[in-house]
């Protein structure tokens, strides 16, 4: 049984209960806070494993616990944001943030622990590479070599271009995670790069081209329509 501690900030007792009776179910430990302050005191005094994080607190934005937590010590700390707000620009501000993922209310039960089974996976090998410069990633039949510089999908060898292979190594090292445009473009093509994420659209229909993907039943990448790009992972 999963010993993490899991830290809800969210200030409907109704929701709150709810998440954390599957949380328990599912064998977490859980933390509850309805407001950010003490959502903030509860956080930097238990450094819990992963975060659940409601925007629409009653004394303070969720983005500015967001922020707090990414500006302290244990910013590695995964944390999904769940909330009522769909707007693209809320998703994209918080992602761009540091958050590691956005669920919409209302959602499943299955959906939020899939979800955090994939952050949790992404911190843990985040802290075991820490300081190592990743070789070799493997996600399903999809593997990519930076030594070699060679790409494989299914047994069969994929040629990628520069950047095409520096968008996709982006996205191994982030799997299950969504990446904003702007974060892809500022990783791949530097802070001079220009409005528009057009360029990015191009390269990454050659990647899924190459790859074989199906647009309509994707095997690697899935677009995050306005937000981003997530690289699919096995449970």
């Amino acid at each position: 049984m999963s010993e993490t501690v899991i830290l809800v900030v969210e200030d409907e007792a109704t929701i709150s209960n709810f998440i954390c009776r599957a949380l328990v179910s599912a064998g977490y430990k859980t933390l509850t806070a309805p407001t950010g302050r003490e959502g903030l005191t509860l956080f930097f005094s238990h450094r819990p494993g992963l975060v659940l994080l409601d925007l629409g607190l009653p004394d303070m934005d969720g983005l500015e616990v967001l922020e707090q937590i990414r500006s302290g010590p244990e910013e590695e700390t995964a944390v999904i944001i769940l909330t009522a707000r769909d707007r693209e620009s809320e998703k994209v501000k918080a992602l761009d943030m540091g958050a590691d993922d956005y669920i919409v209310k209302p959602f499943g039960v299955a959906e939020v622990l899939a979800r955090i089974r994939t952050c949790l996976r992404h911190a843990q090998r985040l802290r075991s590479a820490e300081g190592e410069r990743r070789e070799r990633y493997e996600i399903g039949d999809l593997i990519l070599d930076t030594a070699s510089h060679q790409v494989f999908a299914a047994g069969r060898e994929v040629h990628l271009t520069q950047n095409e292979f520096k968008i996709l190594e982006l996205l191994c090292l982030h799997p299950g995670k969504v990446l904003t445009y702007d974060f892809i473009m500022r990783r791949v093509w530097g802070p001079y790069s220009g409005g528009g994420n057009q360029i990015l659209r191009v390269n990454m229909a050659n990647i899924r081209r190459k790859l074989g993907e199906n647009p309509s039943e994707p095997k690697y990448i899935l677009t995050e329509l306005g937000v981003g790009y997530r690289l699919l992972e096995e449970s």
